[in-house]
This record gives structure tokens, C-alpha cells and sequence, in this order.
């Protein structure tokens, strides 16, 4: 009987000393880095995130500096509307009787003639409709300020009676511009198969001559 009762006490304290062992070594839980001497993992002054918009924005640049090497046009800025510009025209009559058209960004307004050739016409049927001819020209024409651009008008290029009055005059910086202007002439001109010169930012440029 004592033999067994021994026995019995000895396991338990076996047991015992099996679970104060174990509690003991979870409590200390793994190595601090700096006991051991390893170096924690140094972060980087630069998130994934960050390093990717530099090198978008870094891309962007490239492009840009591109796109002005190859004489992008995209790369000027916004182009003219009509609506964006003011009109005058005035009667010139040297070298060769004529229109000069005026053209001149308004106020606080930066933008590109990127077309070159003014649409002009008188009234809204197709004979009114002025024919480049081709003269001056600078591609593109910055407007802005005080800058301005010119354009010749020779509204009758026929022999004889034939043509129309017109009081005023349409003008758009493209054919398909939904604004175009409607400028009052100085006079009331007979108009007979009438031309236009380009653009351009001298004068003596855009006096219109049949070719």
C-alpha cells in the first residue's frame, strides 16, 4: 500500500515540475533583437507609393520636353475661338485698296491662332464665302496683351457691275467655330467672288493679290 501511495507521488511531482517548465518558457517568448545583437529592419525614406508618382511625374516631364522638341502644337496652350478674340477691320487703300482685319485677344485671354486662314463671308450663301489666296502666314500665332494678328480682304476680285452690298462681315478662326463674329465695315462695299489672306502679324503681309 505505501508502495503504490509512493509511487503515486513521485508522478505528480513529476507533473508538476513538466508544467512550471513550460509556463516558464512561454512567458519569456522569443529573443529581443537587440539582446541578440541583430538589427531591426530599417524602413526606407520613400513609401512604394511615393516612388511611383515620381516616376509619373518624371514620365509627364519627358513627354513634354517631347512634344516641344517635335513642335507638338498641344504643347502651346489653348487655341483661339472666335469668341475669344476681338475684331476690327479698317479700310486700306495703299498699296492695293482693301480690308485689313484685326484681330486681338480679350482681356485677361492667352491663346493660339493655330489655323492659319481666317473664315470670312458675306451673308450666308456659298458665293460669299471669301477664297484663301495663300499670302502671310506664321503657324501658330500667339494673341495675348497687346499682340495682334492680321488678315487681308479684297472683297471684289470681278470686272464690271456684278456683286452684292454688304454691311457687315462674318469672321471665325475656323470653319466650324460656333461663335463666329459679325464685324461692321467702314463702308458698304460691293462684294463679287471676295478672298483672304492668312494670318499674320505684319502688315505688309496680308495685302490680298489674286495669284
Amino acid at each position: 500500500m505505501r508502495s503504490r501511495l509512493a509511487t503515486r507521488s513521485a508522478r505528480l511531482v513529476l507533473a508538476a515540475a513538466v508544467v512550471t517548465a513550460l509556463a516558464a518558457t512561454t512567458a519569456c517568448g522569443p529573443e529581443d533583437p537587440s539582446e541578440t545583437g541583430a538589427a531591426a529592419p530599417s524602413s526606407s525614406n520613400s513609401s512604394p507609393a511615393s516612388a511611383s508618382a515620381e516616376g509619373t511625374k518624371s514620365s509627364e516631364g519627358g513627354k513634354g520636353e517631347a512634344e516641344a522638341a517635335s513642335g507638338d502644337k498641344s504643347g502651346y496652350g489653348q487655341s483661339c475661338g472666335t469668341n475669344d478674340l476681338d475684331f476690327t477691320v479698317t479700310w486700306e487703300a495703299q498699296p492695293i485698296s482693301h480690308y485689313l482685319v484685326t484681330a486681338k485677344a480679350k482681356s485677361g485671354i492667352t491663346c493660339y491662332l493655330d489655323v492659319n486662314t481666317p473664315s470670312v463671308s458675306f451673308g450666308s450663301a456659298a458665293d460669299g464665302v471669301a477664297s484663301p489666296v495663300g499670302q502671310g502666314g506664321e503657324d501658330p500665332i500667339k494673341l495675348s496683351g497687346s499682340s495682334v494678328a492680321y488678315a487681308g480682304i479684297n472683297v471684289k476680285t470681278t470686272e464690271g457691275e456684278g456683286g452684292k452690298q454688304f454691311e457687315n462681315v462674318i469672321i471665325a478662326t475656323t470653319d466650324d467655330d460656333p461663335n463666329p463674329a459679325e464685324v461692321e465695315l467702314p463702308d458698304v462695299p460691293t462684294v463679287d467672288k471676295p478672298i483672304v489672306t492668312n494670318w499674320s502679324t505684319k502688315r505688309d503681309e496680308v495685302i490680298p493679290r489674286i495669284v
